[in-house]
């Protein structure tokens, strides 16, 4: 990649041609869990530039002008006209929303950062202010009027919303489009190309499903186009809106073999020991189920303990993760029970060291 803020930025970390990254993160990943796989390692390309479909930059003020800013390798800000990795139409608003603001004093003060998100059928941008954006309700709305995007604004304890600001997205999935709508603040993959391979390898790893469970599904990403493998599916997730947004997106794909409730994957756990009662869980029968896959894309801690010896007693485990050094220590616990069959890289964030990885394990003794 031929940026101009390489040396100086403290996103883009590797200064390595994107071969000798990708021998870099295998050569790690190997090494990591050398104990568990021994096997071939896929490795899923990403775009080396145009990849990111959300992205935050500071905003600096200097001299009576402000400018976009990102963290710095050897300094608290660096100024930037522009960034590389971002999507196509991220690029494109960033200088124009910013001349925008700038003829605008009212919104020009105060303003200290700009997120974007871009998708398929969306293009929303989030300005964030140090003080009450109600004070400049009118000039956010012409701002909006004027670039026809989704507009939000927020300050402590306030948020305005211009235009449609909730995020239509369509992924490609093994050849069938899936549609999704979801909320600024739902948890999105950042790059929906590597995305669309994460789902498609994991639907490709599964054969003879019967019923599936899964953890942290958020707004149904892998749900919705893993249903179609499955007799019956029982998500779980603790946000009420990202549950909300699941099921509108059922709605769109004419999915009607998921059960989403909101509950704590601790909280899943009792209920499924038989030590609690939900009301959450009025009207499913957990005993309909006979779950053959589990899958889960924790957060970067990983699994709880009690999630672990949960997993332990289901044939077969599919695992995203965010963080290989938990993924890791999981192992040792899921290792036990259940061996690696398949490992892969899904190259989420080119030039930096961060390394997401899918594992498929089967029961040892299945």
């Amino acid at each position: 990649m031929d940026c101009k803020y390489l040396n100086s930025c403290g996103s883009c970390v590797l200064e390595l041609s994107y071969n000798e990254q990708k021998e870099l993160k295998i050569a790690k990943i190997k090494e990591l869990f050398a104990r568990f796989y021994s096997g071939e390692i896929e490795f899923f390309e990403s775009s080396e530039v145009g990849f990111r479909s959300r992205a935050e930059f500071g905003i600096l003020h200097e001299n009576g002008d402000i400018s976009y800013s990102m963290r710095g390798r050897n300094s608290k800000k660096i100024e930037i006209d522009g960034c590389q990795i971002v999507d196509l139409k991220i690029s494109n608003l960033m200088p124009r929303l910013l001349n925008a603001i700038k003829d605008d004093e009212a919104l020009v003060n105060r303003l200290f950062g700009i997120e974007f998100i871009s998708s398929a059928k969306s293009l929303v941008a989030t300005l964030l202010y140090h003080k009450d954006v109600n004070q400049i309700s009118a000039n956010l709305s012409k701002l909006q009027s004027n670039l026809k995007i989704g507009l939000i604004a927020r300050s402590r304890g306030v948020k305005l919303e211009f235009g449609r600001v909730n995020i239509d997205e369509i992924l490609r999935i093994n050849g069938r489009d899936f549609y999704y709508t979801m909320s600024d603040t739902a948890f999105i993959q950042p790059n929906k190309n590597i995305n669309e391979k994460m789902i498609s390898w994991a639907i490709n790893g599964i054969d003879n499903g019967g019923d599936l469970i899964e953890l942290y599904c958020g707004h149904g990403n892998f749900t919705i186009p893993i249903s179609f493998k499955f007799n019956q599916i029982l998500a779980t997730e603790i946000s009420k809106s990202s549950i909300d947004m699941a099921l509108k997106n059922c709605k769109l794909n004419s999915v009607d073999n998921i059960k989403f409730v909101r509950l704590s994957a601790g909280e899943l756990m009792d209920a499924m020991a038989k030590k609690r009662e939900f009301n959450r869980l009025r009207g499913v029968d957990l005993d309909s189920f006979d779950f053959t896959h589990i899958l889960v894309d924790p957060p970067r801690a990983g699994c709880e303990i009690e999630v672990l010896e949960f997993m332990s007693q289901i044939e077969n485990i599919i695992y995203i993760s965010c963080n290989p050094l938990t993924l890791r220590d999981n192992l040792e616990i899921l290792s036990k029970t259940h061996r690696v069959s398949k490992f892969a890289i899904f190259d989420q964030f080119v030039h930096t060291n961060h390394i997401e990885c899918g594992v498929i394990l089967t029961k040892i003794d299945s």
